[in-house]
């Protein structure tokens, strides 16, 4: 049995997707306490707020949940990173990776970046993100976590002082064999940390096999996806019917920021309401909440609607001036998450967010602990549907994924 404990709720939902599409049931758990209670399965995946949290706050909520998963009887536990892994020299991904190595014996431990289904690849160690080192790219100027060293066997060293070596590409390109005997000579010579190359999803392949006799890996979706297909052994159909969609009115919420979310925001809102939500206004929360559900009020229901603290650019780089980049977020998550369960309260039942961070403090202000998570739709992964506290549908996405109209697209999928 496999415990994944994603870094954040749109990536857990994710890898839960395609795992179900390689007909694997794999319930998504946004409470922690809620393992104590699942049925039996070979995978579960447990999305938290890790992401962007302290190391010390991300140790210490990693190690209660793998006390859960041993508690449960799973016996392998898995760490799900962000393909870019998102993490500055402050990041908790290498004090995550001590804990497990130590907690589970595990030495080397294999650690893995990149989704190349998506375009975010490593290649001899170094990070590519949309074809471009993402020291180029984007990512370069992330608001929270900006990338501007592309080698992620430096970027990890920064973070832990275990020793870190490189599991390259030309080295899986020649099997799991040929791959085993370097990860063999890399663990002679003493290596705490070994980064697997992605550049393919035939490395991600191979990674996962070596992975496959530990109990512990750290890895982003192309890993993760991979290692729990080996955990979980293939031939045999182990999916739950697909779940039905709730019927009701849609919104949209966006929290993410960037020219990927600006774009689909846009695209929006050439066809539906969007209210931008200012969270430089300097009254109360509360007054700003009441303000925008009093706009929404008399549109639920009429149609799709949106409401987004991203605003343009300049107005994002105020913000952060004014609060600090990670207080400034932390606002919109706030403002998102109250708006978000006063919609619900007034009838919305599908609800698509844009953001890991937004999509976390959503789902916890609605008291929602488990849902079903739907195999690839043709729209990606990130569907899901909530019987508890009511029955919702959800579309819960990275900020930095999908078609400029993938949130028209997704308030139309969700119906059943």
């Amino acid at each position: 049995m496999l415990g994944i404990i994603a870094d954040d709720f749109t990536g857990g939902l994710m890898v839960a997707g395609y795992i179900e599409g390689a007909g694997i049931a794999c319930p998504v758990l946004f409470d922690r306490d809620a393992i104590a209670s699942l049925d039996p399965c070979d995978v579960a995946v447990v999305g938290t707020r890790t992401r962007l949290a302290p190391a010390d706050e991300a140790v210490a909520d990693v190690k209660a949940i793998a006390n859960r998963f041993d508690a449960a009887g799973f016996d392998k536990v898995a760490y799900k990173v962000c393909a870019s892994f998102d993490s500055t020299d402050d990041g908790n991904i290498g004090p995550v990776a001590d804990l497990l190595s130590a907690r589970y014996g595990q030495k080397p431990l294999l650690l893995s970046a990149g989704f190349p289904r998506f375009g975010t690849t490593v290649h001899q160690g170094y990070l590519f993100y949309r074809a471009r080192l993402v020291s180029e790219s984007i990512k370069r100027f992330d608001p929270l976590t900006p990338m501007s060293d592309p080698d992620m066997v430096r970027t990890l060293a920064r973070q832990t002082n275990g020793k870190v070596g490189l599991l390259s590409h030309a080295a899986l390109h020649t099997g799991v064999d040929g791959a085993r005997a370097r990860l063999d000579q890399l663990r002679s010579e003493d290596h705490d940390y070994i980064l697997v190359d992605c550049s393919d999803d035939t490395d991600a392949d191979v990674g996962a096999a070596l992975a496959g006799s530990h109990r512990t890996t750290i890895g982003s979706d192309a890993h993760i996806i991979a290692f729990a297909k080996v955990c979980a052994g293939s031939g045999t159909d182990k999916r739950l019917p697909a779940p039905h969609h709730a019927e009701g009115p849609a919104a949209v919420l966006v929290g993410s920021v960037g020219p990927i979310a600006t774009a689909q925001l846009a695209a929006f809102g050439q066809q539906h309401p969007v209210l931008v939500i200012d969270i430089l206004d300097e009254r109360s929360e509360d007054a700003i909440v009441a303000d925008a559900l009093e706009w929404a009020e008399h549109r639920i229901g009429a149609e799709p609607i949106a409401l987004t603290t991203a605003a343009d650019q300049e107005a994002v780089k105020k913000a952060q001036r004014a609060h600090g980049s990670l207080q400034a977020a932390r606002k919109a998550e706030r403002l998102l998450a109250a708006v978000g369960k006063g919609l619900v309260e007034r009838g919305v039942r599908r609800l698509a967010v844009a953001g890991g961070e937004t999509s976390g403090s959503i789902v916890e202000s609605l008291g929602i602990r488990q849902v079903r998570a739907f195999a690839d739709t043709g729209l990606g992964t990130g569907f899901c549907v909530a019987e508890a506290p009511l029955h919702l549908s959800l579309y819960l996405k990275p900020g930095k994924l999908g078609a400029d109209d993938i949130l028209l697209r997704a308030v139309e999928a969700m119906r059943n």
